[in-house]
């Protein structure tokens, strides 16, 4: 086989990989995946501070060669002081789809030492399904913990990974 059949024959596919950390404080508002969580401690940042949307966006970015959420929506721009991030993500998602893209599978990690969020992770897959106009069975969403060790650990930060495979 030839080097131009062999890449007729293959589809077009490429992984994406994204990853975020928000500082925990008191008085800011704790959402995931587009879900608002009734917690003491919220996440900090420049837009809503969704660690995980955060995540998701530099996936879907980075998969489809079209740099990342920091380039796309800087947080120097006053016009994204508060902005939901379930808005940038539609943002960046619409871009990657005029690129030929789309997404055949997410599968995602938040950890978070308190609070536990196995009772939340259906609504939140719900969530960030719709948001992209998903079936859900094509988004996971696991919750870790830090087990009491660094910043995650110590409840002093969220972070997620997202990684993504689109197909042209």
């Amino acid at each position: 086989m030839t080097t131009q059949s062999f890449k007729e024959q293959t589809p077009d596919l490429r992984v994406g990989y994204g990853q975020d950390c928000h500082r925990l404080q008191a008085e800011y508002p704790l959402i995931l995946g587009g879900v608002r969580i009734d917690f003491e401690l919220g996440l900090v940042g420049h837009s809503d501070a969704d660690v995980l949307l955060h995540a998701i966006t530099d996936a879907l970015l980075g998969a489809a060669g079209l740099g990342d959420i920091g380039e796309m929506f800087p947080n120097t721009d006053p016009q994204w002081k508060g902005a939901d991030s379930r808005k940038l993500l539609q943002t960046a998602f619409a871009e990657v789809q005029q690129a030929g893209w789309q997404i055949l599978n997410l599968d995602c990690t938040i950890s978070a030492e308190r609070p536990k969020l196995a009772s939340y992770k259906p609504q939140i897959r719900k969530s960030v399904a719709e948001t992209l106009q998903l079936d859900e069975q094509q988004v996971n969403i696991k919750a870790k913990t830090g087990e009491r060790v660094g910043p995650v650990g110590r409840q002093e930060a969220m972070t997620a990974d997202a990684v993504v495979l689109l197909r042209r």
